[in-house]
């Protein structure tokens, strides 16, 4: 289980990599050496120092192992939020959300279920582009058939063609306007105008989903205080009388598993 938890995960924080290897070409390696000092304390009481140095890689095109290294622990500390906005866990956590609100629901189900059963969601959603991410960017890698900017490439490719499928053009040609682009083919936009695009398609799409779900339960509310007020019954709550009939209703058509059948066929991977 731990092995397949990796293989998943490596082609996330690969593409992450992606977004900052641009910065890491421009560096020179074998350029980057710090004064050596010897580590064994001397007779004559000289302070211990350490030597650290930066060799450069094998490969004159390959970033170093310590560069590749300091560039991962890096981007491992915005990893949450990058993997977040870059995947469908923005638009399934939204849409949970919509659901408890329009039930009327305050803590249940809780947000740490809610949270969970997104990031699995998103996990079962992404299986199929981070396992060809792990075999096409991550495994040649490994087999070192390709240099780490190859490798970043391709995971940045497979990955960018999934939020291209979900990106409204609309939302690409704002970004591309307000950049002062010129017109671009798709396989040529760059990644900092594909993600904000992205990130404001699945906003829009999320908000969409969650107006079509408030709409039955807003008609329960609607009939339940029509109900009352024509009883005399103004100092009744609505929502005391008309919750148990929105759980029941959300129990007898199976509520969660067409919320969740409909986000996972909203995809197109």
């Amino acid at each position: 289980m731990l092995k397949s938890f990796f293989r998943f995960l490596l082609p996330a924080i690969l593409f992450l990599g992606f977004v900052g290897v641009s910065f890491a070409q421009e560096v020179n390696p074998s350029a980057i050496t710090l004064p050596a000092v010897s580590t064994v304390a001397s007779t004559d009481s000289k302070p211990v120092a350490l030597n650290i140095n930066i060799n450069g890689a094998s490969d004159p095109t390959d970033l170093s192992l310590t560069l590749q290294l300091l560039l991962m622990m890096t981007l491992l500390s915005v990893a949450p939020s990058l993997i977040m906005l870059t995947t469908a866990f923005t638009r399934i956590v939204i849409v949970l959300s919509f659901v408890r609100s329009a039930i009327g629901l305050q803590q249940a189900p809780s947000s740490q279920i809610m949270v969970g059963l997104a990031l699995f969601l998103t996990f079962f959603i992404m299986a199929p582009i981070w396992d060809n991410v792990y075999k096409n960017a991550v495994v040649p890698y490994q087999e070192k058939k390709i240099t780490s900017q190859v490798a970043f490439s391709r995971g940045a490719d497979a990955l960018k063609g999934f939020m291209l499928k979900q990106t409204r053009t609309s939302d690409v040609e704002f970004f591309l306007r307000i950049s002062r682009s010129g017109p671009t083919k798709v396989e040529e936009l760059p990644i900092h105008i594909v993600m904000p695009a992205f990130i404001m398609s699945e906003l829009r799409t999320a908000f969409q989903m969650g107006f079509l779900i408030f709409i039955p339960f807003v008609i329960i509310d609607f009939i339940v205080g029509c109900s009352l007020l024509a009883m005399g019954m103004m100092m009744m709550p609505p929502a005391v009388i008309s919750l148990p009939f929105k759980i029941l209703l959300f129990v007898l058509i199976d509520g969660w598993s067409l919320i969740v059948q409909s986000l996972v066929q909203s995809f197109r991977v």
